[in-house]
């Protein structure tokens, strides 16, 4: 349930405590009584008494373990590049300061030096055309309450040219000149994602289009007069417009019956728009837009599509007048390229690893930088030649004590729901593992999600530990067609929760999952299909880990960011005329069905689905004394970003399963 500006998808975004010891550092261990009610001893008591069985383990195999998994979680990503104007040097983003921060190297890899210092967790950023500032967005705490800051590079301390406090920011990018910067804000209104401009001669943002529920500006001609705006009008059908930046006026881009997809957009000369959209068709393709002398943009024509295929993301050479396609094919991706002005698409080289993503063209379009990672291959920043077709790995993600060679690589599988419907999902195998034994059934977030064949150090670790993994994709995954993917909104949701019994029968019924060690873990929406799952088939589950999952939908509306809920009705159910239908879809009514040991992780500075969530979870099954340890974090939001967080995620959901399963 976090947002992706690149896809325009939803995939989903301080009590007093018990402190945990751990190889990563300090994490929070509650009780039922989230706010501190009970000593600290108490708290321990009620959360492990009942729950752990570590006392089975000697000392020696539970150091091991915490040992070994600690290494897996360690694994540094790089993400996220982007050119200097001159096209000599590449910032990106690296974890290995154990927070997320930029990192300036050649364009080569060589001589990387740390650009940012926060004590918060850097989001994304964007150098500028004049060359001498990064404008950075920052997480105070993990949160959605991001800030932007202009970061200079001289040295001199970073500017913040947002507001500050609750509200929420997005950054977009740069003009052409290096004057503007673009960015999404709800500061006038909570319940609204609103497009600024940001103006650095006069240090002032001005407001360029007003949003009903959220949007940001997706594109900026090369000449500064025009922007494309995303608006969302509920999840799984957005729209683009083209805004005259002098007067204001708008023009609707994607008018479309029904719902529909138009989420990415760059300008391919003053003129010239490419965006990718479903309309009128089951998978995103590539179109291109023409605008007239009197500035009407004219209606979009596909130039590039395919059937089995969405286009998951490009950018533009203006120099070239090239475009790099990314095809997601079955979940992973393919790289092509279009040449405008022949209105022609060619297949690209081979992909380094699975999956591709953060396209950007450098100066003249000689070379496309790209965040490159695999199942076995963890993320990095990788840069293409691409007048030779040849690859160039610019960062190495550190991986101490991991031989990348021995992790596990997943098969695709296929297999049929409740009533027909055609699933899929990637089965991970532990190593050795011959015939049934434990698994764990992984759910992606979203719900509008995908599970791809990516580097996951969960996975991995419960994968070292002989607990075979299967990551399913669900109805309401994306990926896989507009019709698929909504056909869990509103009273369907029914439907999906009944993919989780197919998705665990079906194992079992290959031969591969053992009927009494079946785990089942997820993350935001993945949190919801843990507990739905725990809750309707509560035979067919021995554990379960809840990560800031949704389990009262009365309590997500009232909760969450107001234009998260606004954006939600169509997905889940208006909150105000379905009330009843919610309810019955919310897994915490259903709670007294429990019987699986269920840990419960969560952010405490989680705005997109908060804390309340977990706390309903804990409380109810400490009461019934169902085996329940809640670990919290003070310092994230939803997700973690923290190296030592993750490692403590990972530890802490290992040795779950490797308990009870």
């Amino acid at each position: 349930m976090s947002f992706t500006a690149q896809t325009g998808k939803i995939e989903a975004m301080k009590p007093n405590i018990t402190w945990l010891k751990t190889a990563a550092g300090l994490a929070v261990v509650l009780g039922v009584a989230a706010c501190g009610e009970r000593a600290a001893t108490d708290a321990e008591k009620s959360v492990e008494a009942p729950a752990m069985k570590e006392e089975q383990h000697s000392a020696e195999t539970s150091e091991d373990l915490e040992a070994s998994v600690a290494r897996m979680a360690s694994i540094d990503r790089a993400y996220g590049a982007d050119f200097s104007p001159t096209g000599e040097r590449l910032s990106y983003l690296s974890s290995e300061t154990g927070s997320p921060q930029v990192f300036i190297a050649s364009a080569d890899g060589s001589a990387p030096q740390q650009a940012t210092f926060f004590d918060d967790q850097v989001g994304g950023a964007q150098w500028s055309r004049q060359g001498d500032v990064l404008a950075v967005s920052v997480a105070p705490g993990g949160g959605l309450n991001t800030q932007i800051y202009l970061a200079s590079l001289d040295d001199a301390e970073p500017v913040l040219i947002t507001a500050g406090g609750t509200v929420n920011n997005w950054l977009g990018e740069w003009s052409e000149d290096g004057r503007y910067l673009t960015y999404s804000s709800n500061v006038a209104g909570a319940g609204a994602m609103d497009a600024y401009l940001y103006d650095r001669e006069t240090n002032d943002s001005r407001l360029i289009a007003e949003n009903q529920g959220i949007g940001f500006t997706a594109a900026l001609s090369p000449d500064g007069a025009r922007a494309v705006v995303w608006r969302m009008v509920s999840r799984g059908d957005t729209n683009l417009y083209l805004i005259d930046l002098a007067t204001g006026a708008e023009q609707l881009l994607t008018p479309h019956d029904g719902v529909a997809l138009s989420d990415n957009a760059r300008f391919a000369g003053n003129d010239t728009i490419l965006i990718s959209t479903n309309i009128d068709r089951e998978m995103e393709a590539l179109a291109r837009i023409d605008i007239d002398g009197e500035g009407r943009a004219g209606a979009f024509q596909i130039v590039a599509a395919r059937d089995d295929a969405d286009l998951l993301g490009f950018d533009v050479s203006l120099d070239s007048g090239q475009a790099a396609l990314l095809w997601n094919v079955a979940g992973k991706s393919e790289l092509a390229f279009f040449d405008v002005a022949a209105g022609k698409a060619i297949s690209g080289p081979e992909l380094p690893a699975e999956i591709a993503g953060d396209l950007t063209y450098g100066p003249d379009g000689e070379f496309l930088a790209m965040t490159v990672s695999g199942a076995a291959s963890p993320m990095n920043v990788w840069t293409l030649s691409v007048s030779d077709g040849v690859f160039t790995q610019v960062t190495d993600s550190a991986h101490e004590g991991i031989d990348l060679a021995s992790l596990v690589q997943p098969e695709l599988v296929r297999y049929e729901a409740h009533d027909g419907l055609g699933l899929s999902g990637w089965l991970y195998r532990a190593p050795g593992a011959d015939g049934p034994g434990p698994i764990v059934l992984d759910f992606h977030g979203g719900p509008e999600g995908q599970e791809r064949p990516t580097f996951n150090s969960t996975i991995q670790a419960l994968l070292s530990r002989g607990i075979s993994v299967f990551a399913p994709n669900v109805r309401g995954s994306s990926g896989f067609g507009k019709t698929f993917v909504n056909l869990d909104n509103g009273a369907l949701r029914v439907n999906a929760v009944k993919d989780i019994k197919a998705s665990a029968d079906h194992m079992i019924a290959a031969g591969i999952a053992d009927p009494e060690k079946i785990g089942i873990m997820g993350g935001s929406y993945g949190g919801y299909m843990v507990m739905a799952g725990l809750t309707e088939y509560p035979d067919l589950f021995a554990a379960g880990a809840n990560l800031f999952g949704v389990v009262n939908f009365e309590t997500f509306f009232a909760n969450t960011e107001p234009w998260m809920a606004a954006i939600s009705t169509v997905e889940y159910g208006d909150p105000v005329t379905q009330a009843d239908m919610l309810r019955d879809l919310s897994p915490i009514h259903k709670v007294d069905r429990v019987v699986a040991p269920t840990i419960v992780l969560h952010g405490a500075n989680d705005t997109n689905v908060p804390v309340v969530e977990a706390e309903q979870v804990v409380a109810s099954l400490e009461e019934r004394g169902v085996p329940v340890k809640y670990v919290l974090f003070p310092d994230e939001g939803h997700g973690w970003q923290k190296t030592e967080n993750r490692i403590t995620s990972t530890v802490e959901i290992v040795r779950w399963f490797e308990t009870h399963l």
